[in-house]
């Protein structure tokens, strides 16, 4: 019986690899046959023609995966494709995850630590851009179909080519191949753009842009940031208008680069990265900060009620170090809202913060009557700090929040806790709840 199920394991193995090898021979003279019909003046004017190059394409770009199916078990997997073995196995990180990397003669498959195959990489495919390929073949038939009859089916091929670009740039981008993922990209949102789809992809332009930013390569950046603009996309936060407004910067724009934040903090002013942008640029040019407040004012105009708003102005006055400016746009945020957790906290963190730069300073001093009023200082920036971390913990309905400020009390009332018992009790209660709830 052990040599029957050797003999069948192996026969099976035999199978599947000649399987493999006649699908991969049948993709190619498909597409030969769809290309010679297309030769054929008495059929190139037919849109059944066009259509059978795009598909004969779509099914060479997909026939060197063969068997390997995405998101299958690797030890499934193995049965499925008995017949192909990996010329070797090796470890690669994909977003900073040690992945099981497959190496065969016509592509790499990686599997995540569960062993669930996660991404096929063709590495030799069967022609140089069979995607390409398919899509002048819809253009084609696209052209050719009078009636409009096919535009359906037409349309939805484009789509898929679209989508197969970006599955195939974002893998890429998690495999560091950053100059291959931004070209697949450009592909993606071209190939969507194609008539008869004619779909704007804004998340493969502005992740295309995104690579070309985070690559230093501005110029290619400005293009496709600036076409999201065209398309009212923003990304989250408006951190379009961030990024270009740096990429302006890098290109030596700064009129371009300051005018851009400046739209964006109008239309995001809660915006951190747009609003640093701001900063940085007033910061080291030496132009008049003053200008920040301005906005500032414009937009509480609008928005009167926006509690944001107040919460924003003492952030910038915060990096300007005019912290008690600061301190008053922080308290401010309560007579708009009572129960705006961020002013809360980012008045607690201010005060903490400056206790920690005191008490850096005092390390250094040697004067033991200057060292004392420091020490006293630092400590009442501490207690200072009490209120507003326990008002936003009281107020706040975000757990990180909740934590964030239970480590700030815990750290600050386990500083005072010999000096009375309040100071313990407050400790302890603190020190256990962020205990209970650490991740």
């Amino acid at each position: 019986m052990k040599r029957i199920l050797i003999a069948l394991a192996i026969l099976l193995s035999v199978q599947v690899a000649d399987a493999q090898v006649k699908a991969l021979d049948a993709a190619k003279k498909a597409v030969e046959a769809a290309e010679e019909a297309a030769q054929n003046p008495k059929k190139n004017t037919k849109v059944a023609t066009w259509l059978k190059v795009a598909t004969s394409y779509m099914a060479a770009y997909e026939a060197p995966a063969g068997n390997a199916l995405l998101n299958t078990p690797r030890m499934q997997l193995q049965m499925m494709m008995a017949g192909e073995k990996p010329v070797s196995v090796e470890e690669a990180i994909v977003d900073g995850t040690p992945y099981r990397k497959e190496v065969y003669a016509n592509k790499n498959l990686y599997f995540d630590p569960m062993d669930i195959l996660r991404i096929v990489e063709v590495t030799q495919p069967m022609y140089a851009d069979p995607l390409a390929k398919a899509l002048e073949a819809y253009v084609k038939a696209y052209e050719v179909d009078a009636s409009k009859s096919k535009e359906k089916d037409i349309k939805a091929g484009i789509q898929t080519i679209a989508e197969k670009y970006y599955i195939d740039g974002m893998n890429q981008y998690s495999l560091n191949n950053y100059a291959k993922s931004a070209e697949l990209l450009v592909k993606a949102a071209a190939a969507s753009e194609t008539a008869p789809n004619s779909v704007v992809d804004t998340t493969s332009l502005y992740n295309a842009g995104y690579i070309y930013w985070a690559s230093k390569d501005f110029a290619s950046a400005q293009k496709y940031f600036e076409r999201c603009l065209a398309e009212n996309y923003y990304y989250e936060n408006g951190e379009v208008f961030a990024k270009l407004g740096d990429v302006y910067f890098n290109l030596g724009n700064n009129a371009k680069g300051v005018e851009t934040l400046e739209s964006g903090f109008v239309k995001f002013p809660h915006s951190q990265s747009i609003l640093i942008g701001l900063i940085n640029y007033y910061l080291n040019s030496g132009e008049n900060a003053d200008r920040l407040f301005e906005l500032i004012a414009e937009a509480k105009k609008n928005e009167p009620n926006n509690v944001s708003l107040y919460y924003v102005e003492g952030n910038i006055y915060k990096q300007l170090g005019q912290n008690e400016k600061a301190i008053e746009a922080y308290k401010a945020c309560a007579t708009v809202d009572p129960n705006y957790d961020f002013g809360y906290h980012g008045q607690g963190v201010l005060y903490y913060d400056m206790a920690v730069k005191l008490s850096e300073k005092a390390a250094e001093e040697l004067d033991d009557t200057k060292y004392a009023a420091m020490v006293k200082e630092y400590e009442q920036y501490l207690i200072n700090a009490i209120e507003p971390f326990e008002k936003a913990f009281e107020v706040t309905a975000n757990p990180d929040v909740k934590i964030n400020c239970a480590e700030y009390l815990k750290n600050i009332y386990y500083r005072f806790s010999s000096v009375e018992d309040k100071y313990m009790q407050g400790y302890t209660k603190y020190n256990e709840y962020v205990k209970a709830n650490a991740q």
